[in-house]
């Protein structure tokens, strides 16, 4: 049995070697690129296969992804090392898929992944079984995982960069009034960023100034910084009433409905008080006539 691993596990010699590689390639980064450059050069020559698994086994196996599966494979083919790219890969390899690609190596980090079974399983222990494993090198400080966190801790900022661009916050999936939170929020940071840059000029004058003046230095900051602190406090109290505003004109659109709803209802009471009067005027006159013709 271990002379037949053995075997198995030499390299041809009288063809390129076939090196098979797999994952998800969500966010197709340099680290990838890298794995599939280490899993290219594992012999002189190398014909190398990437396989890349579907939405719907990707999805109930690892987790929502970024890209879809055609996008992902697509990315592929644009890498430099790709010979092929095998879409719908499987999750776990058989010998009957090693033998449909004649694969010779499986290349990929040594890190163990679960298989299918929920049993915590190492997904290439086949592979390493028989032989045929290649280890790469993962690359530290990039992942698809960490690029997502990126996006998620910068979240505010990429959406009001969208909104920028033209964007609507229907195609965001952002409400009116989370709409109106992001504008002032960005608008109060550029603010801020303005007023750190004109106090760093304020201070930069009054040190010349200082000097000139024989002033001393810490006297003038203190009351550069009153200044600086005053106007603050009112653009804040601005701010304040803004916000009130925006929101009662938000209260005041969502009453409209109910206050014409009983606009409707009053009017219909008034139709019906009408109708009573000229019923009864009516029957008044018919009295009259009555009584004039008696006399």
């Amino acid at each position: 049995m271990e002379e037949d691993r053995a075997k198995s596990a030499e390299p041809p010699e009288n063809r390129p070697i076939r090196v098979y590689a797999d994952g998800i390639y969500d966010l197709f980064h340099f680290g990838h690129a890298r794995s599939l450059e280490q899993a290219k050069k594992l012999f002189p020559n190398t014909y190398l296969l990437v396989g890349c698994c579907n939405d719907e086994i990707t999805h109930k196996y690892k987790g929502k992804t970024v890209m879809t599966d055609k996008e992902r494979y697509e990315s592929l083919r644009h890498c430099r090392w790709v010979d092929e790219v095998i879409p719908d890969a499987p999750w776990v390899l058989t010998q009957e898929f090693l033998d449909k690609h004649q694969i010779d190596y499986v290349a990929h980090d040594s890190l163990p992944y679960a298989d299918t079974s929920g049993a915590g399983k190492d997904v290439y222990e086949f592979v390493k079984a028989i032989g045929k494993f290649m280890e790469t090198k993962r690359t530290d400080g990039i992942s698809t995982s960490d690029i997502i966190m990126r996006i998620v801790k910068d979240y505010n900022e990429y959406v009001m960069r969208n909104l920028a661009r033209g964007y609507t916050r229907k195609d965001l999936g952002v409400s009116y009034v989370k709409e109106k939170r992001l504008r002032a929020h960005m608008g109060l940071k550029k603010l801020g960023e303005r007023v750190k840059k004109q106090q760093e000029k304020v201070g930069e004058k009054i040190q010349t100034v200082a000097k000139t003046a024989r002033v001393h230095r810490n006297e003038w900051v203190e009351n550069a910084d009153r200044l600086v602190a005053g106007f603050l406090e009112m653009f804040e109290e601005g701010c304040h009433k803004m916000g009130t505003a925006i929101r009662d004109r938000i209260q005041e659109q969502l009453r409209k409905p109910q206050l014409t709803g009983l606009i409707c209802d009053k009017d219909h009471d008034d139709e019906e008080d009408d109708d009573d009067d000229e019923y009864y005027y009516d029957y008044s006159t018919e009295e009259e006539d009555y009584s004039d013709e008696d006399k």
